[in-house]
């Protein structure tokens, strides 16, 4: 469904200038921005994607991953085509890599806002994520959703690359309540061969939602021979410790993909060792995953004892209590309310 997009001025000779993510594209008539699903038309911007669904599913929000944030509850997962980033590596490539602009031939279904609010409801989830492929790319789509998901007091969350404005970031507030955000290297280099994108607007992001109370996770999927040497794992792990040691890292395990099939799979001991260096840059919660049989437990950081047991994405056991730890007080980073709200 073709409507016209926010975040976008008009300039002189029907282009037009998008500040939803930071590429900020300048557009020329006729033509498409970076995501590809954004077009300039006779001097108005408009989305291509609105309401045209490639993916809907009911998701465990450990799946995100979200662990501290409404942890053994269900999140209605949505999706349209396209993104931002170019990664090579990317394990949702099909969708991901596909646009309006070469008309890939991938194309979703209709569902509206309501009829994923409805559905949402219906399925008894705590909240909609915004995920599979890059969510500020259909932000229309998702802003129009959270209104109406606030509404019914349903938590709204982005599985995100990070690359979007600070712009779009306060107009979605105060509706946006956690994101899990790709934190993919700490250089610049990276960002720019793998990703055609830049590092400084993803660490200003993560920033941003921290100073607006939004709830965030951040994950690193570790490519060997890409960003798993030891003083790169701890720029990101020294990174997140100073904007908020609370916040978790995720350590996803890399396995051959789209362009990357060539690559080996990452190494355990990588996965470990990384998980030290979090813990050594004094991160209160750290977790490996993608490895089948590792524990990814949440362990209360003052006495050490579990508090959340997880089977995979399953929850089978939670003893926190009023966001703290039951056996020694000590509070525990995360919003574990049933219907969290904004402070």
């Amino acid at each position: 469904m073709i409507k016209e997009a926010m975040l976008y001025r008009t300039l002189p000779g029907q282009k037009v200038s998008c500040f939803l993510c930071s590429h900020l594209c300048q557009i020329v008539d006729s033509k498409f921005g970076f995501c590809g699903v954004r077009q300039n038309k006779e001097g108005k911007l408009y989305t291509h994607v609105y309401g045209e669904v490639i993916a809907a599913h009911v998701d465990p929000i450990e799946k995100k991953p979200l662990y501290h944030f409404l942890p053994g509850t269900t999140s209605f997962s949505i999706a349209t085509i396209g993104c931002n980033f170019r990664c090579p590596f990317c394990q949702n490539w099909s969708i991901s890599q596909s646009n309006k602009r070469k008309d890939s031939g991938v194309s979703g279904h209709t569902l509206l806002p309501e009829d994923v609010v409805s559905a949402a409801e219906k399925s008894g989830c705590r909240s909609i994520s915004y995920t599979y492929t890059e969510p500020t790319i259909f932000y229309e789509y998702a802003y129009d959703t959270a209104q109406l998901a606030a509404k019914k007091g349903l938590a709204n969350i982005f599985v995100t690359n990070g690359y979007m404005t600070a712009e779009a970031l306060e107009t979605f507030h105060p509706h946006l309540n956690a994101c899990n955000v790709d934190l993919k290297s700490f250089r610049e280099e990276f960002y720019k061969e793998m990703c055609q994108g830049h590092l400084q607007p993803v660490l200003d992001s993560i920033r941003q939602m921290k100073k607006m109370n939004i709830w965030v996770e951040v994950t690193t999927l570790v490519v060997p021979g890409q960003n798993d040497s030891i003083d790169e794992l701890r720029s990101i792990a020294r990174f997140i410790a100073e904007t908020d040691p609370d916040i978790p890292w995720h350590l996803s395990r890399f396995h051959p993909d789209y362009q990357f099939t060539d690559a080996p799979a990452t190494p355990v001991e990588v996965l470990h060792k990384a998980r030290s260096i979090g813990e050594e840059e004094g991160l209160r919660y750290v977790y490996i995953g993608n490895v089948c049989g590792e524990s990814e437990s949440t362990q209360c950081p003052s006495c050490g004892r579990i508090l959340i047991r997880r089977d995979g994405f399953h929850v089978s056991d939670n003893k926190v209590k009023d966001s703290a730890c039951p056996f020694c007080g000590n509070k525990i980073g995360g919003r574990f309310e049933q219907n969290p709200k904004p402070e």
